[in-house]
């Protein structure tokens, strides 16, 4: 019924408790969830989680907030895409919310790897897991550079993917919808602060939307605080159709169809209505 985007299930928190996690997300009927790498370092961990459970998926790429870690080249990244049950490239993007005493100049390398990654995903024809912090007008300005949209001529195809955990602007998401990604939204919608990110929900059409839980991270209300995991996305579906004024069922179905729709590597989609 529902699925999970986006999670980190080789963390610590999470993978010595697996089969009480797997266990949790069928009561929940969480059928599948997507495990997200961060590191060329943990990919193995997290394809291995994938290879030996039928219900989760793996990404290749190393997040932009990773620093001291194996640098990944444009073969780092294919070769390990080709691998089976693997179905996206990331998570990947762009973040400045840490810069310290750095500039934006001294985030080169930043936006160097974000460029890899979409090389990468054009390469594949795989999608793209995007990560925004402080950093949304880069982000944009590199995917229109070197996505392969209108104008650009090549063998390569359009990049597309989605921005995952969306706590950016209705602009951002307007920007990002016409560039044909989708749309993730995690626990945070559900968190009493976050209004501006439930207009943001409101607007984004139901076809464009995917949910996750970020897990380990943000467990939505009424789980605010504990470790988070798969089994809470449907608290992410009530609060959407709470906001669109539809069943959860309705929720479940159409943002299981889009993640089909986009990761189309993954097997057995969701037959659409």
């Amino acid at each position: 019924m529902f699925t999970d985007s986006h999670c980190h299930l080789n963390f610590p928190e999470l993978k010595s408790q697996l089969p009480e996690i797997l266990s949790a997300m069928a009561q929940a009927q969480v059928d599948r969830a997507l495990c997200i790498c961060t590191t060329l370092e943990e990919f193995e961990d997290v394809h291995t989680l994938a290879r030996e459970n039928a219900n989760l998926w793996s990404t290749v790429g190393v997040h932009p907030d990773n620093e001291g870690v194996q640098e990944p080249t444009l073969n780092d990244l294919v070769d390990r895409a080709a691998r089976p049950r693997v179905v996206g490239i990331g998570e990947t993007g762009l973040d400045y919310y840490r810069l310290g005493e750095r500039s934006l100049a001294d985030m080169a390398w930043q936006r160097e790897r974000f460029r890899t990654h979409i090389r990468a995903a054009r390469q594949t024809d795989l999608p793209l897991v995007i990560h925004t912090r402080s950093a949304s007008e880069d982000t944009l300005a590199i995917l229109r550079e070197e996505g392969g949209f209108v104008g650009e001529g090549g063998s390569l195809g359009q990049a597309r993917g989605v921005f995952h955990c969306f706590t950016e602007t209705a602009e951002v998401a307007r920007a990002a919808l016409d560039l044909g990604f989708y749309i993730s939204f995690s626990g945070i919608l559900t968190f009493r602060s976050a209004s501006d990110i439930r207009e943001v929900a409101a607007l984004v059409p139901l076809d464009r939307m995917l949910i996750e839980t970020d897990s380990p991270y943000l467990a939505p209300v009424p789980h605010r605080g504990k470790t988070n995991s798969p089994a809470f996305v449907p608290w992410v579906a009530r609060q959407i159709a709470e906001i669109k004024g539809l069943e959860v069922a309705e929720i479940a179905h159409a943002t299981s169809v889009n993640f089909d729709r986009l990761f189309n590597r993954v097997l057995s989609p969701i037959p659409a209505v």
